[in-house]
């Protein structure tokens, strides 16, 4: 009988069906990614996968190649909520299916509360309107797709240092109308089918057993359907999460939910049999859709795949074009255009040109099907309106925090890029002594090795891992820097020499999921025309360090990582960067971060970019004046060089098709439209959460209250490097005749019109994002933000000297704010003012009309 053939089964009679046992099983997972099957009442297992950007599978080690999207800023910055729910339904869901799974862990739709923030770049916003409208149509587009979106991290998740134990201390009412908005948005449009709760507290309870949270306002007020699962190993009880509505455990591995821990709370009546058949009838409502709506997927073979490694290509590329924000344009210097300009030389530097940075770090992370870098991009795009155009190279300065990996540089015996896995069984779980012969061989494509538990099954508890590969002969004799971070212990061997001992004695580090070393270095004569030999010796048992003598065994955490680079000195490397500037007509430099830098597991301590980046462009931009300044980066940077350069381009992270869609906008093929998702302040004392963004002695107070983001530099005065949805064009465009018109009150909901004219006033076709901006009252008594975005809309392909009418749409959340005395939404009579305009800067919102609301009304629900 087909899998599927549960799309038909009748749910309350299944209930009614399942012993206690089966019910607890099917409240926890099994293994990291599936949850329980029952067979005897023909319920299967469905499979998870990470994303949002991406779906990667099963496997941290040796990952089924995918498609990586841009990252959720990026989409965002899109201001295109129909391009994303085309991406997500044309192109995302069929990754899923690929992968054989019915739920994409995704969209992160939490506040960036501050760029500091690990997975800032994985959330889409500061402005809870613009992450409520992308993620429904994310979440609407990927369901049509067949595959269930899970939205997390629900809520207050804004942060990663100590993410399982901060308390998020904050109002009601900013929990309200900051951080619960955007999930609010994405139920009412577009109903996800799961919901994953986030790890920290939220006002003294962990937010999976949090009934304030699950119960009164997602089951009761919001009334969802949905699956609510926890984030992976973030539950901490047994009987708060089931009595609070945690519907499901994730993972299976080292669960709370067992069957003897279940039925002993069962016994002591901590928790029902009647509770505990309510939780995994939601399971069964989940698993019943994932058969209705791709059933193909459940009578699949259930093998991972990736496809033709290039196909939507074009949409990928189009995503990552539209998000792309032109900050500066200075002289008109781009798009560049070598004959017109005559650019017979341009010079491309920076230590982000040539890496593959396509994704922050963590679960978002995953292997590309192929990749484009800025600097392959840049070339191709060159050199297509102008094969003559000279293009010189240096990386000027180093931007990495851990070398970069070596599979590139890797063979093994039989000429394959990357190395041999032995992995080698223990004469038994507690010996730290390896038997003789592996017991498994694989060969390993990649140098950085998380094997969560996606180790060989029929190892011992504890194993070791020896990696064998040949480094590829170099034209010259070179001074090469090894590094290695493990979790467990490594060492490095280079021809059957000692190079790195990183057994003996470690540094934690915060790599692996905070599970890792720091990273230990060793540098090597590579001679010319020699392969040489590279082995390491892992065991995933941890070393003793000063800070933590406990001798852990990695048992879904470990991991070993070998990078390196030829040692250049670092003025050497900046001189040829300035040489290069000084002969060049144009330079561009390709500078920001990677997943190093902003990940999960961890925060940023700073908006700057890494190492001598920032003095990189201040000393090309000093020796060249036509230069442009290309950043990647998922959050907020400093650019203190700003003043200095003729044109900034922000890239943020463009998954596979990186290096297209920068090529195709820097040249003009796309003009830009990207606006700014997020405000790039001058200096992190601008951002609101500044001072109080740490938790102290476990708690994190939002002591901004609702001023986040563009909000706060309003009420505050204060000009930020970059406004919230800011974006030039190549063309320019002219605001008129708005109308606004008188509030239509009826079926507990208000609906307001605004329309304005957009004419392209400049000499190429264009696309403008128009931007509609709320004031309360003035006689309002609760203070309000100055302004907040509630409606915007985008003029596609505008020709020169044409007009286009838009027309945005207002209703009750436009004009509503959190009354916490009784707990409810409330519209206050009085006179509400409209700006519109290119951006939140007050001198980009020309226009400005007013309306206003005679009766005072209150609402509940969506």
């Amino acid at each position: 009988m087909p899998l599927s053939d549960f799309a038909k089964a009748s749910i309350p009679e299944v209930v009614e069906q399942l012993t206690t046992d089966e019910a607890i099983l099917l409240t926890a997972g099994v293994g990291f990614w599936h949850t329980h099957a029952v067979p005897r009442l023909g319920i299967p297992a469905i499979k998870v996968t990470d994303g949002p950007n991406g779906a990667r599978g099963n496997y941290f080690f040796m990952s089924t190649p995918a498609k990586c999207l841009p990252s959720a800023t990026a989409m965002a910055a899109t201001f295109d909520t129909a391009l994303i729910e085309t991406m997500a339904k044309d192109l995302l869901a069929q990754e899923v299916k690929l992968k054989a799974a019915s739920i994409l862990l995704g969209p992160t739709c939490n506040t960036a509360r501050s760029p500091l923030g690990g997975r800032s770049f994985e959330s889409y916003s500061e402005d809870p309107h613009l992450s409520g409208m992308v993620a429904a149509a994310y979440v609407k587009g990927l369901q049509e797709g067949g595959i269930g979106a899970c939205i997390k991290h629900f809520v207050a998740n804004d942060k990663e240092n100590d993410r399982f134990a901060y308390d998020s201390v904050l109002t009601e009412r900013a929990l309200r109308e900051i951080y619960l908005m955007p999930f609010m948005l994405a139920e009412k449009y577009a109903h996800p089918w799961a919901y994953m709760t986030a790890y920290n507290r939220v006002n003294g309870t962990h937010a999976s057993e949090n009934p304030h949270l699950l119960k009164d306002i997602l089951r009761n007020e919001w009334g969802t359907d949905a699956l609510i699962m926890s984030d992976w190993f973030g539950i901490y009880s047994i009987d708060h999460s089931i009595n609070a509505g945690l519907d499901l455990e994730m993972p299976g591995t080292n669960k709370w939910r067992t069957l003897d821990l279940m039925n002993r709370s069962i016994q002591s009546r901590k928790i029902t049999k009647r509770t505990v058949k309510e939780r995994a009838k939601k399971v069964l409502e989940l698993v019943q859709k994932c058969a209705k709506y791709a059933p193909e997927v459940l009578d699949g073979d259930r093998i991972e795949q990736t496809g033709d490694r290039q196909s939507g290509r074009e949409l990928m590329a189009k995503v990552a074009n539209q998000s792309i924000v032109l900050l500066k344009n200075e002289g008109g210097i781009l798009p560049l255009k070598p004959k017109e300009q005559g650019l017979k030389k341009v010079a491309i530097v920076g230590g982000n040109a040539k890496a593959t940075v396509l994704s922050g770090g963590g679960s978002a992370a995953l292997k590309p099907s192929f990749f484009v870098t800025p600097y392959e991009g840049i070339v191709s795009a060159l050199k297509t309106v102008e094969p003559s155009v000279e293009i010189t190279y240096s990386e000027g300065a180093r931007a990495y925090m851990q070398m970069p990996t070596l599979e590139n540089e890797l063979e093994t015996e039989d000429g394959k890029p990357g190395w041999t896995g032995y992995f080698h069984s223990h004469e038994n779980d507690d010996s730290m002594t390896p038997l003789e012969e592996p017991t498994v061989t694989r060969y390993i494509d990649e140098t950085r090795i998380f094997l969560s538990d996606d180790y060989p099954k029929e190892l011992t508890k504890r194993f070791t891992l020896r990696l064998r590969g040949f480094f590829k002969p170099r034209e010259k004799d070179t001074e090469f820097e090894f590094g290695l971070v493990s979790a467990g212990r490594a060492k490095l061997f280079v021809d059957g020499k000692l190079l790195i001992d990183n057994w003996t004695k470690q540094t934690r580090g915060e790599s692996f999921f905070n599970s890792g070393s720091t990273e230990e270095y060793g540098v090597f004569t590579l001679k010319a025309g020699v392969k040489h030999e590279i082995y390491v010796d892992f065991i995933n048992v941890r070393a003793p360090a000063d800070s933590d003598p406990v001798e852990a065994i990695m048992d879904t955490n470990g991991g070993v990582r070998l990078g390196g680079a030829e040692v250049q000195h670092p003025d050497e490397l900046m001189a040829t960067a300035v040489k290069l500037a000084e002969e060049a007509d144009v330079v561009i430099a390709v500078v920001g971060l990677n997943a190093d830098w902003e990940t999960e597991g961890y925060d940023r301590t700073t908006l700057a970019l890494p190492g001598r980046t920032d003095e990189l462009v201040h000393k090309v931009a000093a020796a060249n004046k036509r230069t442009v300044v290309v950043t990647q980066s998922g959050s907020s940077i400093t650019m203190p060089w700003a003043d200095e350069v003729a044109a900034v381009v922000h890239a943020w992270y463009l998954g596979n098709a990186t290096g297209d869609a920068i090529g195709q906008v820097l040249t003009g093929e796309v003009n830009p439209s990207g606006r700014l998702s997020l405000s790039f302040p001058k200096r992190l004392e601008d951002v609101a959460s500044h001072g109080h963004f740490h938790h102290e002695h476990g708690k994190v107070w939002y002591g901004e209250d609702l001023f986040v983001g563009y909000k706060h530099h309003h009420h505050r005065d204060i000009a930020p490097q970059w406004h919230f949805g800011h974006g030039l064009s190549y063309t320019t465009f002219e605001y008129s005749d708005l109308s606004v018109t008188e509030p239509k009150v009826e079926d507990d909901d208000v609906h307001i019109s605004v329309s304005v004219k957009v004419t392209n006033t400049g000499k190429v076709t264009g696309t403008e994002v128009v931007q509609a901006y709320i004031s309360h009252p003035t006689t309002s008594e609760v203070t309000h933000p100055p302004l907040a975005l509630k409606a915007f809309g985008k003029i596609f392909d505008l020709a020169p000297g044409d007009s286009e009418i838009i027309t945005l749409s207002l209703d009750k959340y436009a004009v509503s704010f959190w009354e916490e005395r009784i707990a409810r939404w409330v519209v206050e009579p009085g006179v509400y003012r409209v700006r519109v305009g290119q951006s939140s800067a007050p001198d980009a919102l020309k226009l400005s009309g007013e309306f206003k609301i005679t009766e005072r009304f209150e609402w509940n629900g969506l």
